[in-house]
Order: C-alpha cells, then structure tokens, then sequence
C-alpha cells in the first residue's frame, strides 16, 4: 500500500511539473524533484526512467549530485515567474504584490543555489527500456 502511495505521489507530482511548463506562476523543477523523491521509495523502476529522462534527468542528477539547479531551468524559471507576476498583477486586484512576493522569495533562494554544469547526463548504465 505504502508502495502505491509513493508511486502515486511521484505521478501526480511529475504531471504538476509537466504542466508547469506551460503555466506561469507554477515551478516545474520542484515538482520534478519530487516526483524522484517519491519514486525512490515507490518504484525503482520508474525513479530510473526519470533520471534517464533527456530532458529531467539531468535536473535530478544535479540536485542529487550538487544540490544544483541546471542554469537554463533558472531562467527559464525566471522568465516564467516575472510574467505570471506581471499577469497576476493586472488580474488580482486585492493582492496584487502576493504573487510577485513569493515568486521574489522563491528565485532569491534558487539563484543562490549553484548551477548545475552543462555536462551532466543521465548515467549510461539507466535506460528507458525498464519500463517497457
């Protein structure tokens, strides 16, 4: 049962994620982070898929590795939140510092995390056919 839980956790987490790339104001590395939180303890299986994840992978890896944030995800994240601040600023007139504050706090802390180098990769030794 515990298995099923953390493996739902680490599913719905990566779909947050996924969606967050998209959606201004919502954090796709975070989400993505854990989900691999969650699958190690769920699925072997599906926590190697992800770091063998061209695209994941090598945020997962670095944050294990260098507790790093790979340099594109910073601004990328940036970019993102400094539009939904300025959209969430125009449409929530009751609070429209609230949004932009805590996407303030949220990039004063990742940018004082250390990038991750370029060349870091998923290891060889994962791949993607373990969840065929």
């Amino acid at each position: 049962m515990k298995r099923s839980l953390w493996m739902l956790a680490g599913a719905i987490s990566l779909i947050v994620g996924i969606v967050g790339i998209v959606v201004p104001l919502l954090p796709t590395t975070p989400f993505v982070l854990l989900a691999a939180a969650c699958w190690s303890r769920g699925s072997a299986r599906w926590e190697r898929w992800l770091l063998a994840h061209p695209r994941f992978g090598p945020m997962v890896i670095g944050w294990r590795r260098d507790r790093a944030i790979p340099l594109r995800a910073k601004q990328m994240a940036t970019v993102m939140m400094a539009a939904g601040s300025a959209w969430a600023w125009t449409r929530l007139p009751s609070l429209p510092w609230l949004p932009a504050l805590c996407c303030a706090a949220v990039l004063v802390w990742m940018w004082r995390r250390p990038s991750a180098p370029p060349e870091v990769q998923a290891p060889a030794s994962s791949s993607n056919k373990d969840i065929e």
